[in-house]
């Protein structure tokens, strides 16, 4: 107070002081004496996380990082103390066990559970229990238990195809308009909803979605309040505070739906080959190795992660291909080389090479998740693309901008499945000769790799084969979607696809 006397300064003025100057020498040291200040990035992005924010709550935080990465390189620094990466080396720098390396944890901002609600195979943070969640599921998910789910799978794929085939009979031309991706969705859903309670949402069958449906997708912008408010605690803890009970009691009741499901199924004593199987195993011989809250949050984040994820990129896929009619033919070609939908089995269709590769720039150009979320660099720092990074660091990279970037693609931002066939990856001559193929990892790599990838890959390829085998479709003129106008929330914003069915000639 001596001090303050003689400077004639009252508290309140010394306060009001701090208050003015402690962000301008927050701003010049993000700026200028931050370890992470010689990363390239925008000065406003550097020196707070507001930007950061504001695009996330927007959605447009995937296209905004995607014009950053043009301007300033491919590692670009997107906050005070974070850096995202649109270079094919930091896949395995990032998320591949490295000799001598500790492993990147996932961000907790990002994947910690809400307070109150156990872990799950995705919120895991720590190796060991995620390792143990997914030792526990990896029955489930082999090529060999797909073999087994097949039957499953045609159903609803069938089912699929039959309801739509109704939409085209009740058109009275012949043609019916449809907006695809509720479509898709229903599909995905119902098979994730059998292969993992015994029950399907039966979306497809009401052809409308099933109320825990349509409440996650209600929710998908409101998660990205929920992540923003996590940067500021006492922000965080207020909002907490500020759930009406009635939200609360929505989320508590979204939660146990599916809690119910589980139990359902756990105490079903029909033996069948599904994805919830070996955990009843365990169940039955007495040797739960989980507690039961983890295993219903797990399926509850699964059934969004193996449905939406799917159904997102069929979408792109399917409006990407009635914009390219010349490429919608060499596929429908193929598939129609089947004499009946009866011979499109799994095994039939997994070689078919046009559809893989239409399947694979459908996973290049419609990431699913176009941008992988957080990891967090170890104490004491390590490398990233050769860029040293103190621990702590969270480094992402963005899937969607280095899927179009034209350093690593011919004509990068176009539909050309023809990227993915034998011949352009063997032909010098091929003008996609030199396309860097392995830095699309839609399903990521490492130990935390997608564990429904051969799912995914089945229900893409039985979907899309039977839907072009049975029905000649076209864009609908005036009402064409550009993918790249979608605004990203977690996940893909999917606006009307507007496609025009028709039966095709013979059946």
């Amino acid at each position: 107070m001596a001090l303050l006397d003689g400077l004639n300064m009252s508290p309140t003025v010394v306060a009001l002081t701090l208050l003015i100057t402690y962000p301008l020498f927050t701003i010049l040291y993000n700026l200028y004496f931050h370890p992470l200040a010689r990363i390239p990035g925008p000065w406003t992005w550097s020196c707070s996380r507001l930007p950061f924010i504001n695009a996330l709550i927007k959605g447009t935080i995937v296209h905004d990082f995607e014009k950053l990465h043009r301007k300033y390189g491919p590692i670009l620094r997107i906050a005070p103390n974070e850096v995202t990466f649109a270079k094919a080396e930091a896949w395995g720098d990032i998320f591949q066990l490295r000799q001598d390396h500790q492993p990147f944890l996932k961000d907790p901002i990002w994947w910690a559970t809400q307070p109150g609600q156990p872990q799950s195979l995705i919120s895991a943070i720590s190796p060991e229990k995620h390792a143990h969640i997914r030792k526990l599921l990896v029955p489930g998910f082999t090529p060999r238990a797909l073999k087994a789910q097949e039957p499953f799978i045609q159903r609803y794929v069938n089912l699929l195809v039959e309801r739509l085939r109704e939409q085209v009979n009740e058109a009275k031309d012949g043609a019916a308009e449809i907006d695809i991706g509720p479509w898709f969705n229903f599909t995905t859903f119902d098979i994730f909803g059998d292969l993992g309670f015994g029950e399907s949402f039966d979306c497809l069958q009401h052809s409308r979605f099933h109320p825990w449906v349509a409440l996650l997708f209600n929710s998908v912008k409101a998660a990205s309040f929920v992540i923003s408010a996590r940067y500021y605690p006492t922000i965080n803890w207020l909002l907490n505070k500020c759930i009406p009970p009635s939200l609360k009691k929505m989320q508590r009741d979204h939660f146990q739906q599916i809690a119910d499901k589980v139990e359902r199924r756990l105490n079903w004593e029909l033996e069948r080959p599904d994805i919830m199987s070996n955990v009843i195993k365990e169940k039955a011989n007495g040797e739960m190795s989980l507690p039961i809250g983890e295993i219903n949050t797990t399926f509850m984040v699964l059934t969004t992660a193996g449905s939406e994820t799917t159904a997102t990129v069929l979408s792109g896929t399917l409006n990407y291909l009635v914009a390219n009619p010349e490429k919608l033919a060499i596929l429908v070609e193929e598939v129609r080389r089947f004499g009946s939908l009866e011979e499109m089995t799994l095994e039939a269709i997994q070689d078919l090479p046009y559809l893989n590769s239409v399947l694979n720039e459908g996973l290049r150009l419609c990431p699913p998740i176009p941008w992988v979320l957080p990891r967090v660099v170890p104490a004491g720092g390590d490398t990233v693309c050769g860029v040293p990074l103190p621990g702590g660091t969270p480094v992402s990279i963005q899937a969607y901008t280095m899927y179009r970037d034209p350093a690593y693609f011919h004509a990068s931002t176009s539909f050309h499945p023809e990227r993915w066939l034998p011949a352009a990856k063997s032909d010098p001559k091929s003008p996609f000769f030199h396309d860097n193929r392995q830095a699309v990892q839609p399903f990521s790599v490492g130990p935390r790799n997608c564990l429904g990838q051969n799912l995914a890959w089945a229900e893409m390829r039985l979907i899309l084969g039977k839907l072009l085998w049975t029905f000649d479709v076209e864009a609908v003129k005036g009402k064409e979607l550009k993918w790249e106008d979608l605004r990203t929330f977690l996940l893909v914003e999917k606006k009307p696809i507007d496609i025009r069915l028709r039966l095709r000639d013979g059946i």
